[in-house]
C-alpha cells in the first residue's frame, strides 16, 4: 500500500513538472544526440521551475524527448541528463552514472588509478569533470545543475571510488555563463597540494590546487605513447653502423650483450670505433609548449639522445625539471624558458644565417650564438588559440606560424608531432593549415597518425564539441631531396 502511495505520488509529481516546449523551427539536434537546449530553441515553458531544477523538454507537437536541468540565465538553457523521465539527480542518480564511468574505464584505461573518470555529457553527466590522481579526485563543476547538487554528488563519488580526499577546480570562466562565482577548495578528506602520478610507466607531479586545468592533461596519454617509435632510428645520421665484434674486444659498457657465434652486434662510428654512449640511436627532439614535460619524458622513455623542454612559463619548467630527475632523465634533457614563437623564429633566422655564411652571402664578423639549431623531432602542443568562433582567423595565423617554422627546424625526413586543442579549428581546417604551412616551407609533409583525445575522453557522437583535440604526426621532406 504504501508503495503504491509513492508511485502514485511520483507520477503525479512528473505531470506537474515544467516542461520547455521546443519550437516547430529548430534543427532536430537533440534527437540526433547532442544534450544541450539554446534559448532560441525554446517556444515556451509550461508551469514553474526553480533554476536548477529538472525539466522535462517535449517537441512542438508535446512529445517527449528528455529531462534536463534548466538555468535562464545561461545560454544553453537545459542540459540533458535522461532521455527518460527521472524523478531527481539524486544519489541513486549519481551513483549508477558513476558505475558505468568507473566500468568504461576500467575496460578501456590501462591504469585507472590515474586518469578522467568523468568527461561531462559523453558520460551522460553534463557540467561535470572529474580526475583522478591517484587517492585524491578533483572535480569541476561548470553549471548550475550540478553546482547546486553538488553535497549529493560527493556522497556518490565516495561511495563508487572511495578517494582519501576530493578537491574542487571550478576556477573556471564559463561558470560566470552561468551566474555562478568561481571556487575552489577541499570537499572531502585529506588532499595534498602535490601529488604523484603514473603515466605510460612515468613518474610525474601534479600540482592540483595551481595546476592549469585540474592540474594535469589527461587527453593527451595514448598520444604521447605514440611518439615511441619516433625516438630510434637516427644513428645511420652520423655515420653509425651495427658490426659483429668479438665479447672480449669491447668496452665495459657493452659487456655482458648476447653473443651470437661467440660475436655481438655493437655501434661502431665511422672511424671503426666503438660507441659507448648507450642512446647513440636516439633521436634529438624539442617539445615546445611542454608544461610540465610529459612529451620529454616519453621522448627519454622511448631512446631520445637530446631533447630541449621550452615553456614561456618559469614555474612549468621547474615542474618539468623535477619530472625529469625524478624519472633520471636529466642528464639528456636541457631546459629553456622562452616564448615558443620567438624562440622558433630565432632558430629559423639562425639556420638561415648559417646557409648564407656557408655559400659566402653574410657577413662572419658577428657570432651566431646558439641560433640556426635543428633537430630530428619537433613537437608542437600549444595551448587552444580559438576559444571562441570569432577567434578562428587569428587561431589560423597563430596555428600556421608554429608549423611553418617548426617544420623547418626539422632534420631531412625527421618528424613534425603537432596537436590543436581548440574545438573551433575543426579538423579539415587544421590540415589545412598545416599543409599551407609546408607550402609555404617548401616541404611535404607524410600523415604517420592522426589521433583525438584518449579513451578516459569518450567522443559522443552528435556532439562535436566533445570532438576538440588534433593530434597529428608528419615525416617531414623537403622538395629539393626527392
Amino acid at each position: 500500500m504504501l508503495l503504491s502511495c509513492a508511485r502514485t505520488r511520483k507520477e503525479r509529481d512528473r505531470i506537474v513538472r515544467a516542461k520547455i516546449v521546443l519550437n516547430r523551427g529548430r534543427k532536430p539536434r537533440l534527437e540526433q544526440g547532442h544534450p544541450w537546449i539554446y534559448a532560441n530553441e525554446m517556444e515556451r515553458m509550461e508551469g514553474e521551475a526553480v533554476p536548477g531544477s529538472l525539466v522535462d523538454v517535449v517537441d512542438h507537437k508535446g512529445r517527449y524527448l528528455g529531462t534536463g536541468y534548466w538555468n535562464p540565465k545561461s545560454q544553453i538553457i537545459v542540459r540533458i541528463a535522461a532521455y527518460r523521465p527521472i524523478e531527481e539527480m539524486d544519489h541513486v542518480f549519481f551513483v549508477e552514472r558513476l558505475q558505468q564511468c568507473k566500468i568504461h574505464r576500467e575496460r578501456f584505461v590501462k591504469d585507472q588509478n590515474d586518469c578522467r573518470l568523468v568527461y561531462g555529457e559523453a558520460d551522460f553527466l553534463p557540467g561535470l569533470t572529474v580526475d583522478r590522481f591517484g587517492d585524491v579526485l578533483v572535480v569541476q563543476l561548470l553549471t548550475l545543475g550540478m553546482d547546486i547538487r553538488r553535497e549529493t554528488l560527493v556522497a556518490a563519488l565516495i561511495e563508487v571510488f572511495a578517494p582519501a580526499g576530493i578537491y574542487e577546480r571550478s576556477d573556471v570562466g564559463v561558470r560566470a555563463l552561468e551566474g555562478l562565482e568561481e571556487r575552489t577548495g577541499v570537499l572531502y578528506g585529506d588532499c595534498p597540494r602535490i601529488v604523484e602520478i603514473t603515466e605510460n610507466g612515468l613518474l610525474m607531479e601534479v600540482d592540483i590546487v595551481q595546476g592549469q586545468k585540474t592540474g594535469y592533461f589527461y587527453d593527451q596519454r595514448e598520444n604521447r605513447a605514440s611518439i615511441a617509435p619516433l625516438m630510434t632510428g637516427f644513428g645511420y645520421r652520423s655515420g653509425i653502423r651495427l658490426e659483429a665484434r668479438e665479447q672480449q674486444d669491447l668496452p665495459e659498457a657493452w659487456m655482458g650483450v648476447e653473443e651470437r657465434e661467440g660475436k655481438v652486434l655493437v655501434p661502431v662510428n665511422a672511424n671503426g670505433k666503438v660507441v659507448s654512449f648507450p642512446y647513440w640511436d636516439g633521436a634529438t627532439v624539442l617539445e615546445c609548449f611542454a608544461h610540465t614535460g610529459s612529451f620529454t619524458l616519453h621522448a627519454c622513455s622511448y631512446g631520445a639522445k637530446k631533447v630541449t623542454c621550452l615553456d614561456v612559463s618559469e614555474h612549468a619548467i621547474e615542474t618539468a625539471r623535477r619530472n625529469v630527475e625524478r624519472n633520471g632523465f636529466t642528464d639528456r634533457v636541457e631546459f629553456v624558458v622562452a616564448d615558443a614563437f620567438d624562440y622558433l623564429r630565432t632558430q629559423v633566422k639562425g639556420l638561415e644565417e648559417r646557409k648564407n655564411r656557408a655559400g659566402g652571402k653574410a657577413d662572419t664578423s658577428k657570432p651566431l650564438g646558439d641560433a640556426g639549431r635543428t633537430w630530428d623531432v619537433v613537437i608542437l602542443d600549444p595551448p587552444a588559440f580559438a576559444k571562441t568562433k570569432s577567434a578562428v582567423p587569428g587561431a589560423v595565423r597563430g596555428y600556421k606560424d608554429i608549423n611553418l617554422q617548426g617544420m623547418k627546424l626539422v632534420n631531412e625526413g625527421g618528424y613534425l608531432v603537432t596537436a590543436s586543442c581548440s574545438y573551433h579549428m575543426r579538423p579539415e581546417l587544421f590540415l589545412e593549415t598545416v599543409q599551407a604551412a609546408a607550402a609555404d616551407a617548401g616541404k611535404l609533409l607524410r600523415l604517420v597518425e592522426w589521433r583525438a583525445a584518449g579513451k578516459d575522453h569518450p567522443q559522443l557522437l552528435g556532439v562535436q564539441e566533445g570532438h576538440y583535440l588534433k593530434f597529428a604526426i608528419f615525416e617531414v621532406r623537403s622538395k629539393e631531396t626527392l
